[in-house]
């Protein structure tokens, strides 16, 4: 089944104009979920609106968001009027400028979409969009209301579609020297700053998401085997916590030789392929 769209509307750069669609990139679909239950009966249970000052639930319907503009006065706003607020970028996103990917900072980099054609009308002047940033290897600059909240966003090709990943507000992201200042300021020794180097080099690999793999999510799912099987949950070993290193310099020499040889003792044969992680059946837990 094809992933719902989080957005549809327009991709517009000056007067060319097209219907597009945003897809979220991220899936939680493998994800263990686990359901609340009522320890005696099994049963599932729900959440419902309790009044904070008479503790009575409500009835559908009776909910009301408010907004508070002084202690405990707010001002009641309907969904309807909520849905009734729209402006340009509601449904339309406008390349209003254009810059080169790398130039944003990664702490700006918020949640990544992906962006295709909503129709076969709109698939041509897509597709000149594209091409013309990736031509001239440029990123687009936009607005658009996602979640009811306007969020800056840079849109960039990648491969027959774009992505478009939200942008935080300068506002919203702590100043480095606000969290660095306390650092002090450490004159390294050039000969560990060489092992360090050393070992970095020893370690140099090609990025490879496929390699990453969930641990905790495996114990996770090894404790529902275990307890759909009737057995007690595994133990756990209790991995050693780190201490803070007595002698960097010996520390360095040991880790440089450690790693050389686990190097020279691994062979060049084909790695075996990572083993599938096996889902409990269904009935062990519901999972989303």
């Amino acid at each position: 089944m094809a992933p719902r769209p989080a957005w549809k509307g327009y991709l517009k750069l000056s007067l060319v104009t097209c219907a597009v669609e945003l897809t979220n990139v991220v899936t939680q679909a493998e994800k263990v979920s686990f359901r609340v239950l009522n320890r005696k009966t099994g049963n599932t249970l729900k959440r419902i609106y309790v009044d904070a000052e008479n503790g009575k639930p409500l009835r559908e319907g009776d909910e009301i968001k408010g907004y508070e503009v002084d202690d405990g006065d707010f001002v009641r706003i309907e969904e309807d009027e909520i849905e009734a607020v729209q402006i340009e970028s509601s449904h339309t996103m406008a390349l209003d400028g254009f810059v080169d990917k790398s130039s944003i900072q990664q702490i700006y980099l918020d949640t990544p979409y992906y962006v295709t054609p909503a129709d076969k009308v709109s698939e041509e002047a897509f597709a000149v969009i594209r091409d013309a940033m990736a031509d001239k290897k440029m990123a687009g600059l936009a607005r658009i209301v996602l979640y009811n909240r306007e969020r800056p966003v840079v849109i960039e090709p990648r491969g027959m579609g774009m992505v478009l990943t939200t942008l935080r507000y300068d506002d919203t992201v702590r100043e480095p020297n606000s969290v660095f200042g306390d650092i002090k300021d450490v004159k390294t020794d050039p000969e560990m700053t060489d092992l360090a180097e050393r070992i970095i080099d020893k370690k140099k690999a090609k990025f490879d998401p496929s390699q990453f793999e969930d641990k905790y999510e495996n114990a996770l799912l090894e404790l529902i085997r275990a307890r759909k099987a009737g057995r007690k949950a595994p133990k756990a070993k209790a991995e050693p916590k780190p201490s803070n290193v007595v002698n960097l310099f010996d520390a360095l020499k040991k880790s440089l030789s450690s790693d050389a040889g686990a190097s020279e003792a691994s062979t060049p044969a084909k790695a075996k392929p990572a083993a599938r992680r096996t889902k409990p059946k269904a009935g062990a837990s519901k999972r989303k």
